[in-house]
């Protein structure tokens, strides 16, 4: 974004969300009641930014008829694009980079989101992926006994030792979250966008893992020092805990919310085409959830009917990007809809690659794609020109 906006001379605009950062229209209450929350939704979000686009067009000198464009990555790539489809006349394109705008309903196989994520590791070294999914039986037989309980805590350096069953099963959960965003944060070069991690992390982490058949314990201490790669790259952690898989806050109780009402993304894994441990899809548990800790129950259905899901080639100037890394790419638009519903496909690239700045390890094929990004913004830009002369 920083580049492009120096080569074509924008203005740069961040809009806060609301109910994140700093913007809480109930203060310190907000997230106190349920009925605080009522206007956190992605359509109240997306009528702010119209609203404030409107607002600066008016108060910025020489801003009047300056085309705005939308971009945004990953939750902030979906609004990006439905900021297109809803408000046309307030923008006059969009860039969504990994926005899954289809992972709700039955758009797509609740399945795809693991199978990407296994498939990563499986590139990126021998075996990698089958140590993986060999760890989650070594942990239960461990967990069997006190003695293995405690070990698997000592071992693994945890903050809060395991006493429970739950200790254990979010033991476990915090593993796989940390597979899921190494496979998020693949990127080609050294980067902190969840944590601090080396050049292609993933790749680092798959040379403690070359050996599935180990038996438990020793398996289980190259799962350590693959998780410590993500955990402690820096060598300044001093333990781990299982509530913190990332450095910097990423408003997750904003997003926890939103997860309980309209963004319910069904996820499923079988344990044998991917790594994980096998889950089913279980919605009525999902709400049961949601309502114990919101008094909420979700929508399922509300984006699709909202938003369109997959019937969205009456909108135009949309442009999809999605790294072959991304996990999230699986609920993504990776197919060409119509001529100005265009999707940009970045074989080597993770979570919104292109939206990061200039690197000299960047892969050819995320160069090419910014370039594609321009040229349509630029193509927008033209129309948009053409349409005020004609007026």
């Amino acid at each position: 974004m920083w580049n492009v906006a120096e080569e074509l001379g924008a203005l740069l605009i961040f809009a806060e969300h609301r109910y994140y950062g700093e913007s809480l229209p109930f203060g310190n209450k907000s997230f106190d009641d349920a009925r605080y929350l009522n206007y956190l939704t992605s359509e109240q979000a997306l009528a702010d930014f119209a609203v404030l686009v409107r607002h600066l067009k008016k108060t910025v000198p020489g801003a009047q008829d300056t085309p705005a464009i939308a971009i945004g990555g990953s939750y902030g790539g979906m609004l990006a694009a439905w900021f297109r489809m809803k408000y046309p006349h307030v923008v006059v394109g969009a860039l969504a980079a990994s926005a899954p705008i289809w992972q709700f309903a039955d758009l797509v196989p609740c399945s795809t989101f693991y199978n990407i994520v296994t498939q990563d590791f499986r590139k990126s070294g021998n075996c990698c992926a089958d140590s993986i999914r060999n760890s989650w039986a070594a942990i239960d037989r461990l967990a069997s006994t006190a003695e293995g309980t405690r070990w698997m805590s000592c071992t693994f350096r945890l903050c809060s030792p395991l006493k429970t069953a739950q200790d254990v099963a979010n033991f476990k959960g915090w593993l796989s979250e940390t597979w899921v965003n190494l496979a998020m944060v693949d990127y080609p070069y050294q980067a902190n966008f969840l944590q601090p991690l080396p050049a292609w992390p993933i790749q680092v982490v798959c040379k403690f893992l070359q050996r599935p058949k180990l038996p438990d314990k020793a398996l289980l201490k190259n799962v350590f020092q693959a998780v410590n790669v993500y955990y402690n790259y820096s060598g300044n952690t001093s333990c781990f805990s299982l509530s913190q898989t990332a450095t910097q806050s990423l408003g997750m109780q904003g997003w926890y919310y939103q997860a309980c009402t309209e963004m319910v993304m069904p996820m499923c894994a079988d344990g044998v085409n991917d790594m994980f441990e096998p889950q089913q899809w279980d919605f009525q548990s999902y709400s049961d959830d949601c309502y114990k800790a919101w008094g909420v129950r979700p929508r399922p259905s509300w984006i699709p009917t909202s938003y369109g899901g997959r019937n969205i080639s009456s909108h135009s100037n949309i442009l999809f990007s999605n790294g072959g890394l991304d996990p999230w790419s699986g609920g993504g638009v990776t197919r060409n809809i119509t001529n100005s519903l265009v999707a940009v496909v970045i074989p080597e690239g993770a979570h919104h690659l292109d939206l990061r700045s200039n690197s000299p390890y960047d892969p050819n094929s995320v160069l090419q794609a910014r370039l594609l990004e321009v040229h349509f913004m630029k193509l927008w830009m033209k129309k948009d020109e053409e349409y005020r002369r004609r007026k």
